[in-house]
């Protein structure tokens, strides 16, 4: 049996219609890769089959000061430990030597060191002499040459321990990654248009009233591309030039400042719009740098932001205000941002059609003009509704001086001038 044809003819059925409609472009979902560097400034990266080992040990001091805290604690530890032990065997080894151990040993002979009669008043002696304590209980004596030549040996591996312990706890104290604590950047960069022309920023600033001298900010963009060759480069990493290097002056880093990218032709970002840049895969690190102030040691803080942390269409509120002669900055709003007319094109479009930027602005305008009616309409409306609950006395002075005036007319009669009244 054939199936019966449908009345409605198949290009103006439900499929047929839904073939016609046009359909949106799809963007991909962009695929969550690793940060190359993190928020806080750390380094995502992992050292792997590293076979010679031993050229960590050619720079100890470096190693140790580069190591956590705790390992460099027990390293410490165990360093001065390991001394007094070592030391200590060798004040039992000279005692037991001259006899000094031998409980039946002559009197009237003198020990090489007094009150030295175990292994546990030899560590205690040996502690004495390497922290220089002294307590007087034990000493050495000039019988024993072999006691002398262990003391001196003992004082100078001492020195030298002291030396490099305390000058790796002093620089990891002082290293200069603790100052970039300090140096904060904003949460979030954006894109805007600034003098005419899209812009990618961000903003920068310091919580010490200590400056830091000569700083400079570096932009780099990171991305994995691919070669005409078909080689594949996973951490691409391109320059991105900034307004201050441009001007090829350093920072005076007083307050928050603003650091400007330019989107032009040079730039990473030329070819990129509102959308393409959600889908995109790079990475913008930013580095600052520059001496501290105090102490003369070079610092460097750094940062990094995705593509779900560029706000398109943003720019940064101001923070800094001028009250009673002196300036005050307010952290508070240190990231806050606000809305801005921007065109959702790329900055090669925008070039190639400067008209998109004129009327972006004008619709920015007229839909400002067109919310500033509605507000003053609605201020009118209340201000009204105001006064009309102040009661019907009110109404009715309302509708007395709304009332419609009577005119008159003067008409002329045939015995004279007649008046009529006409309401």
């Amino acid at each position: 049996m054939l199936a019966r044809k449908s009345i409605i003819p198949e290009e103006f059925g439900l499929p047929g219609l839904v073939s016609r409609i046009p359909r949106k472009p799809v963007f991909r979902d962009r695929v969550n890769k690793a940060r190359f560097i993190a928020k806080n400034g750390s380094c995502n990266l992992a050292h792997k089959n590293i076979r010679e080992q031993g050229r960590f040990l050619q720079d100890v001091f470096t190693t140790l000061v580069d190591l956590k805290w705790r390992f460099t604690l027990v390293i410490f530890t165990t360093t001065f430990v390991s001394s007094w032990l070592l030391f200590a065997m060798s004040w039992w080894l000279v005692a037991f030597a001259h006899g000094d151990l031998d409980p039946n040993r002559e009197k009237g002979v003198e020990q090489c060191v007094t009150n030295v009669k175990s292994f546990t008043s030899a560590f205690l002696f040996s502690i004495e002499v390497q922290v220089t304590i002294g307590f007087g209980g034990r000493m050495i004596t000039e019988q024993c040459t072999t006691a002398i030549t262990v003391l001196i040996l003992q004082n100078i591996v001492g020195l030298i321990i002291n030396a490099i312990m305390l000058g790796c706890i002093f620089m990891k104290t002082a290293q200069s990654n603790r100052r970039a604590e300090t140096l904060i950047f904003s949460r979030h960069a954006v894109i805007a248009v600034r003098n005419n022309r899209l812009c990618f920023m961000i903003r920068i600033g310091d919580l010490r009233k200590s400056m830091i001298i000569g700083a400079a900010v570096r932009l780099q963009v990171v991305r994995k591309t691919t070669t005409p060759e078909g080689e594949v480069i996973p951490i691409h990493q391109i320059d991105v030039q900034t307004e201050t290097a441009l001007a090829s002056n350093s920072l005076f880093l007083l307050a928050p400042l603003i650091i400007c990218h330019v989107i032009d032709k040079n730039s990473p970002l030329y070819d990129l719009s509102a959308m393409e840049l959600q889908c995109s895969d790079l990475e913008v690190i930013v580095i600052l740098e520059g001496v501290v102030e105090t102490t003369g040691i070079t610092t460097q803080a750094r940062t990094s932001y995705v593509s779900e942390e560029i706000q398109w269409g943003h720019r940064f509120v101001p923070i800094v205000t001028e009250e009673e002669g002196v300036y005050s900055v307010d952290y508070s709003k240190f990231g806050n941002t606000v809305k801005a007319t921007t065109p959702r094109c790329s900055a090669r479009e925008l070039d190639e059609k400067p008209s998109i930027l004129i009327q972006t602005l004008q619709k920015s305008e007229l839909s400002h003009q067109n919310s500033l009616r509605k507000r003053n309409s609605m201020r009118r409306n209340n201000s009204i509704r105001k006064g009309g609950a102040g009661g019907s006395g009110g109404i009715r002075r309302n509708n007395s001086a709304l009332a419609v005036p009577k005119v008159q007319f003067f008409t002329p009669g045939e015995g004279g001038q007649n008046l009529n009244a006409v309401t």
